[in-house]
């Protein structure tokens, strides 16, 4: 079975779709268009789409649609936190599955969008053929903790947490996500712009096993607006109630589902999958059971090699369901 990437394609087809008065998303398709549809669900949130991501799967197969969710990437308007939360996402990727006229489709997520697709199919499970989750994210208090406050991941990268904890006055850093959200809120630009970096740096300096230093890369407005809106969903608790995937994950259960997980994710911990994982199985009492590939050597990144192989793995598995 093929665990390689594919060639670098080019959309055959881009649009934009208004969703609201106030927001219009970036879509674009590829790959075969009378395919299975796949849809991508990007992480962040608010990292928006790269062109990376049309290699995980088969071009001659699938019919391949990614969208920048609200305020992200090429979206419109780019960085708004106005109705933005997870709710008006999940009705988005409805939205955008009528106007392409898409009677259902495998939904693929990793991080965030790992979090973002299992609330899409619990909300709306008669649309989605399988489950291609990877990096998994629960959205649980203990996992807004674990990376943005004095949790674990601050524990394993003590150097580069103390960084970005002691940009705030030490007043206020019982609540870091809070004292981050207050300057990325802030009327004065350079200090939404200042924290913004702070905010992104701590992440992105953990995200992958071995960290690249990219100090001395611009920080964009597109980078900006992901760490505004990343902390938006984190202080607004993911604007779910607490513990909703796993319980609701009855719902689910049925649907064929398929999750990678880094060894050395910090910033998800690996526990996330596993319980993720264990709940199916007592729900579904084996009958319906997810494949979990914990990867030996590999962090949070779907572009480490290993995470890569398995999700192109997986899409090769489901070309069959």
């Amino acid at each position: 079975m093929r665990k390689e990437i594919y060639p670098e394609i080019e959309p055959f087809k881009t649009g934009m779709l208004d969703v609201s008065d106030k927001h219009s998303l970036y879509y674009e398709q590829c790959g075969n268009p009378n395919g299975k549809p796949v849809v991508f669900l990007h992480g962040g949130p608010g990292v928006g789409s790269v062109p990376k991501y049309r290699q995980f799967f088969d071009p001659e197969f699938y019919h391949i649609i990614i969208f920048d969710q609200r305020g992200s990437g090429q979206s419109n308007p780019l960085g708004s936190l106005e109705n933005n939360n997870t709710d008006e996402l999940v009705e988005d990727i409805e939205k955008l599955r009528a106007h392409l006229n898409i009677d259902k489709w495998v939904v693929f997520g990793g991080s965030w969008g790992s979090t973002l697709s299992l609330v899409y199919a619990i909300r709306h499970p008669d649309k989605v053929i399988a489950l291609s989750i990877r990096g998994i994210f629960l959205g649980r208090q203990k996992d807004i903790d674990w990376l943005f406050e004095d949790g674990a991941a601050g524990q394993i990268f003590p150097d580069y947490f103390e960084e970005y904890k002691n940009y705030i006055p030490e007043n206020e850093r019982h609540n870091l996500v809070t004292a981050y959200y207050k300057r990325l809120t802030d009327n004065d630009e350079n200090i939404i712009l200042e924290a913004g970096k702070r905010f992104s740096i701590w992440e992105n300096k953990i995200s992958k096993l071995v960290y690249q230093d990219d100090s001395d890369l611009d920080f964009s407005p597109r980078d900006l607006a992901c760490s505004r809106i990343e902390a938006h969903y984190m202080v607004n608790k993911c604007f779910f109630e607490e513990g909703y995937i796993l319980n609701n994950l009855d719902k689910i259960v049925h649907i064929p589902t398929f999750i990678v997980h880094g060894r050395y994710d910090i910033v998800c911990s690996s526990s996330n999958a596993w319980d993720l994982y264990k709940k199916w199985l007592e729900l579904s009492n084996n009958k319906y059971k997810p494949k979990l590939v914990i990867t030996p050597s590999s962090g949070h990144s779907q572009m480490e090699t290993e995470n890569f192989a398995e999700l192109v793995g997986f899409m090769e598995e489901i070309k069959n369901l």
